[in-house]
């Protein structure tokens, strides 16, 4: 049996209505149950959907603003209550939402703003392609040593810090990392002159 099932059946409930009562035994006010919320539907929408209009100035967007707002009140019927008036909240939502639709209308009317333009992607050098290649050649160890110390700027200790290794096995794999490089580098610049 639901909740509001179970409130509905006990004596002194009203109907539509239902009395919230926290585990101390204190009431938290009145919230609604379904069928006061489809009643709560009926009896409003067309009286919020004119006052949005009178708003915002068009049926259609009121419609699907207080429709847009009555679902977020359905989310919530159980903390809706119906002493603080649940159509101004309706209403509110509803307002709020028609601003918001304006407000990216509107926006969407201004010219782009030319910081925010997407710039077209600039073609990869040749050197920085060879770089790329050359580096994915070395073994992981010595290529992670390069790019630290010689992209990253870091310090022969500061990298060995980080990768957890000791300064001179860092040495060593950035002097075999560098002759590899200046190997394949050396290789790639053949191939191209060839070309």
């Amino acid at each position: 049996m639901s909740w509001t099932a179970e409130v509905a059946e006990s004596p002194g409930a009203s109907a539509g209505w239902a009395d919230q009562v926290r585990d101390d035994g204190t009431s938290r006010g009145t919230t609604m149950d379904e069928e006061a919320f489809d009643a709560f539907y009926q009896t409003s929408f067309s009286r919020l959907v004119g006052q949005i209009y009178a708003m915002c100035g068009s049926v259609t967007e009121a419609q699907d603003c207080v429709q847009e707002a009555f679902i977020r009140a359905w989310d919530r019927r159980r903390s809706l209550d119906r002493d603080q008036s649940p159509e101004a909240w309706v209403r509110t939502v509803a307002y709020r939402l028609a601003v918001s639709r304006w407000r990216r209308a509107r926006k969407s009317l201004l010219p782009p703003d030319r910081a925010h333009a997407a710039r077209p992607p600039s073609e990869p050098d040749v050197t920085r392609v060879a770089l790329a290649r050359a580096l994915q050649a070395l073994p992981a160890e010595q290529r992670r040593a390069i790019v630290l110390h010689h992209l990253g700027d870091l310090s022969v200790a500061e990298v060995a810090a980080e990768v957890g290794a000791p300064t001179g096995t860092v040495k060593a794999r950035l002097s075999r990392g560098r002759a590899a490089l200046a190997a394949l580098l050396a290789d790639e610049t053949l191939e191209e002159d060839r070309r």
